[in-house]
């Protein structure tokens, strides 16, 4: 459907220009759609691809991917500017070769709220406090992150006030880490039918039990029963949990002290190295245990893991500012 409609033209005594009337249901980015069917295609970039938009309604497809664009920056304007009081701070990679940008979550209104940076570094970092200021970054009284020292350390310099909690997820994954080289030094060590019971298990034996199918519990049964190195380790890896459900920070040091101990005479270096590892991080891992810091820690990751099913469906954006608005806006209601 065409709509012909007939502009008015007037002349401006003051600045002696011509200017044209901009009809407000007219789109911003292109006047030949109504600001209507911009809204339209947006909602249906929020599930399909471009590219599938565009055949479906008979467009090209850069003229659907400014109508998106034009969508998702309406939305982030209702959205309004963020003034978060609990922030989760990642990273994700945008192309190979270590190309990183830094995502930053509004965990209590679990949202994206800035993209940006040209790296993981700390004035990268130092860019999302700039773009907040100094009155709302003063605000902020808790910040959950990984154990990259840029992070903590701008943190620490903007937002004086914030408490800083190393995500859970990014712990467990070190531990998961350590436990798979310990695989890794079994299968070399072993030789001959004792080698068998571990080749093809590394996700068997990484991931959680209850995620296993009734074959996979089988085979990690059969596995552990085969070797008690590995045994030992996983036992060790499985207890280790318990850490994150203490109230009391006194009672998960000595949680810690404990498993820490049962390491003596393991021969498990993946796991000591581990252990120093928190150790060395213990303040920003033990933050947990205080009743005001219990926020739900599995919101960046699984942001995380929506990015990636975003950049896949594209197969790659080289677009930056239309990944930065997709990623912004994926947690948004539609108009």
């Amino acid at each position: 459907m065409y709509l012909e409609v007939e502009l008015r033209r007037v002349f401006c005594r003051k600045c002696g220009a011509v200017k044209q009337e901009k009809p407000s249901w007219l789109s911003r980015r292109n006047p030949f759609y109504t600001e209507r069917f911009a809204w339209h295609v947006g909602r249906l970039c929020r599930r399909q691809t471009i590219k599938d938009v565009a055949r479906d309604l008979k467009l090209d497809w850069k003229t659907v991917k400014e109508l998106e664009k034009e969508y998702m920056a309406e939305q982030l304007r209702r959205a309004g500017k963020p003034k978060p009081k609990v922030i989760g701070v990642d990273e994700i990679s945008i192309r190979k070769g270590h190309s990183y940008r830094i995502v930053v979550s509004d965990l209590e209104r679990r949202r994206p709220i800035w993209f940006g940076g040209v790296d993981r570094s700390e004035a990268s970092m130092n860019m999302f406090f700039h773009s907040i200021g100094r009155v709302n970054s003063g605000r902020i009284r808790l910040a959950v992150m990984d154990m990259w020292k840029a992070f903590s350390k701008s943190t620490r310099s903007h937002a004086p006030n914030a408490a800083i909690l190393f995500d859970k997820f990014h712990v467990l994954r070190h531990l998961g880490d350590a436990l798979d080289k310990v695989r890794k030094q079994e299968y070399v060590r072993l030789a001959g039918k004792d080698r068998s019971f571990i080749k093809g298990q590394k996700y068997t034996l990484l991931s959680n039990r209850e995620n296993l199918t009734l074959d996979g519990r089988q085979s990690l049964a059969k596995l552990l029963n085969a070797n008690n190195r590995l045994n030992t380790a996983y036992l060790l890896k499985e207890s280790f949990g318990q850490l994150w459900s203490y109230r009391s920070q006194r009672w998960a040091r000595k949680f810690f002290d404990n498993w820490k101990e049962s390491l003596k005479w393991r021969r498990l270096k993946p796991f000591e190295k581990f252990a120093d590892m928190v150790e060395r991080n213990w303040d920003g891992i033990a933050a947990y245990c205080e009743p005001e810091n219990k926020v739900a820690l599995g919101f960046v990751e699984g942001l995380n893991n929506k990015i990636r099913v975003v950049q896949r469906r594209a197969y790659g954006l080289r677009d930056e500012e239309y990944l930065r608005l997709k990623v912004l806006t994926l947690m948004l209601d539609e108009l």
